[in-house]
């Protein structure tokens, strides 16, 4: 997920102007219950938002946090080894946001590798991780990325279906899938609910949890238990051969400081220090974490498109 550089000192005339146009384009993506998968991973044009509006994984971002996935840097590195990625893979990532995912698939070699964005802004980071390799950024969404069928080997997905209604993750789904040649794999990294919590809704997805959380991070999030993820995955038509977990430790200072490094967590400490704003909203997603605790965890499934029956 790209830095938006949000500022929130000085607002003049001007950029309240664009600020107030902004929130006209897009009400929705700032609403605690809406739903805007789609979106999440397109920035909103700098110093238009402000802090106590701005979407949770934006506001961590503009304030120098780079991984944003809820099991961390080790989860992913875990999940992308068990993919199996090899020289002359043809990889397809959802959402690549700042490219650090990318830099480790395009590490493998592959043959290729395509990013899925929706938005044409705040490519810059991802850019500068595609330079120079066999590789490009496609401007769609990624339940509809215009990408031939059986054109993959592997596609990689963060931090995207727990943002998803049901119905808009199983059209992901169902599109690496169609990418996916037979015997391809499909990695995800998502946010779990533990067995021992409410289950949500079936029809929307949300629960206790699920509300609370998303009032919190203002943005609309659904995360399922294991067996949920695993049943999606094979009502595609894929196998789960891989699983990981982790607990859901996203801005415990620990685990800011294993995922950003030291530079990085004292970046960010500086930025909760300058902004009080966006420190209080911190904090409360941090509370709302911990109180949860219990009931989430990080997950990471690797699956394998099973051959086209006749």
């Amino acid at each position: 997920m790209a830095s938006t550089g949000i500022a929130t000192n000085g607002p003049a005339a001007g950029r309240r102007g664009r600020r107030r146009g902004w929130l006209r384009q897009a009400p929705e993506a700032l609403t605690a219950g809406a739903f805007a998968p789609e979106t999440l991973t397109s920035a909103p044009p700098a110093d238009e938002v402000p802090d106590a509006r701005l979407q949770g994984h934006w506001l961590l971002a503009s304030m120098g946090k780079r991984v944003l996935r809820p099991g961390g840097l080790h989860l992913t590195r875990e999940m992308l080894e068990a993919a199996a990625q090899h020289a002359g893979d043809r990889i397809v990532e959802f959402g690549p946001g700042v490219g650090l995912t990318a830099a480790e698939l395009l590490a493998a070699r592959p043959a290729f590798y395509v990013g899925i964005e929706p938005n044409t802004e705040g490519h810059a980071k991802l850019d500068a991780v595609l330079a120079g390799r066999p590789a490009r950024v496609v401007t769609a969404e990624a339940s509809a990325t215009g990408l031939d069928a059986g054109s993959a080997d592997l596609v990689v997905g963060e931090a995207m279906l727990t943002m998803s209604s049901p119905q808009q993750r199983r059209a992901i789904v169902a599109e690496a899938a169609r990418v996916l040649a037979a015997g391809g794999r499909y990695a995800i990294h998502e946010l779990a609910l533990a067995d021992t919590a409410p289950d949500p809704d079936r029809r929307t997805g949300r629960g206790e949890v699920s509300r609370e959380i998303s009032a919190t991070i203002k943005v609309g999030a659904t995360p399922v238990k294991l067996a949920v993820w695993r049943a999606l995955l094979t009502d595609a038509g894929f196998d789960v051969v891989w699983q990981g977990t982790a607990p859901m430790r996203l801005l415990e200072p620990s685990r800011l400081i294993a995922d950003e490094g030291p530079i990085g967590f004292a970046r960010f400490a500086t930025n909760m220090i300058r902004r009080p704003e966006a420190r209080r909203r911190v904090l409360a997603m941090r509370n709302s974490f911990r109180a949860h605790k219990a009931d989430l965890s990080a997950v990471a499934m690797v699956a394998v498109k099973r051959p086209t029956q006749h």
